[in-house]
């Protein structure tokens, strides 16, 4: 199914997965789960997951008989070619357990290591992004469109936490850029998940999200959607990202060169 017309139809459907999923999940969202142990948390977050891939698995294996599936929502690095479905069912799924409303449901198929399309359904807000390769980027139809803000001092920007297993050089490395922002920038925003923080990057909302290592789950959709949306995508020495890379910067593109000199110091 190559070519921009049909990825379009693509997109459509793959939207309408991902608020199908949505809706699974908000009908058990509100009441904080409570887990005592990690095995209690995991399997909380296990049900979760589950209960979305149970509605997105078979809408996306209809839309893409061949393309396969990557297990493992919290790997990085690329892909073999082909098609693959990159899909995270309950992105900021800690946070749905906590009543928080600060979490969405994904799905990016990626062809030959280039996302081509992908849809982010937020059910607390019944808003779903999307966004086509070389076609653009919207929110329920309308066209996103990153910041012209050109002053990193009047930048909000914002950048996600190390996970909790996370190597020490890393977790020292997210702390030290936090400060750096903290002196340059006006506003700097730090919460999960990264997917959230790069939908309000693409929609004007904030200026620059950075993150170091991370999963491609959780930026290959916003990723698409700011570059779409007419941002900058780079590591975070300003060099081109690749999902291996080692760092992650998403900006509008007056201040993307300032946030690479905060980033490297």
């Amino acid at each position: 199914m190559p070519g921009t017309t049909r990825d379009a139809e693509l997109l459509a459907q793959t939207a309408n997965a991902v608020r199908a999923a949505g809706s699974v999940l908000l009908e058990c969202f509100g009441e904080v789960v409570r887990h005592r142990t990690r095995d209690e948390l995991v399997r909380a977050l296990a049900a979760n997951d589950n209960a979305a891939l149970d509605v997105l698995r078979p809408r996306l294996t209809d839309l893409r008989p061949d393309a396969r599936w990557v297990a493992d929502e919290l790997a990085g690095g690329a892909l073999p070619p082909g098609e693959w479905w990159v899909v995270d069912p309950a992105e900021g799924n800690v946070n749905h357990l906590r009543g928080l409303p600060d979490w969405a449901v994904t799905a990016t198929l990626v062809r030959d290591n280039q996302p081509v399309l992908t849809a982010v359904h937020v059910p607390t807000t019944g808003e779903t992004y999307t966004a086509l390769a070389g076609g653009g980027a919207h929110v329920d139809g309308r066209p996103l469109r990153v910041s012209d803000t050109a002053d990193l001092g009047l930048a909000v920007v914002a950048t996600s936490q190390a996970r909790p297993d996370e190597a020490e050089e890393v977790v020292r490395r997210v702390g030290a850029s936090i400060t750096s922002m903290l002196r340059d920038a006006l506003v700097v925003r730090t919460s999960v998940p990264a997917t959230l923080h790069l939908l309000t990057v693409a929609a004007g909302r904030v200026d620059a999200f950075w993150q170091f290592a991370g999963a491609r789950a959780d930026l290959l959709p916003g990723a698409l959607l700011v570059a779409e949306a007419g941002g900058r995508i780079s590591d975070a020495q300003g060099r081109p990202w690749t999902p291996d890379a080692e760092g992650f910067l998403a900006a509008a593109p007056g201040v993307h060169a300032a946030a690479v000199t905060t980033l490297s110091r």
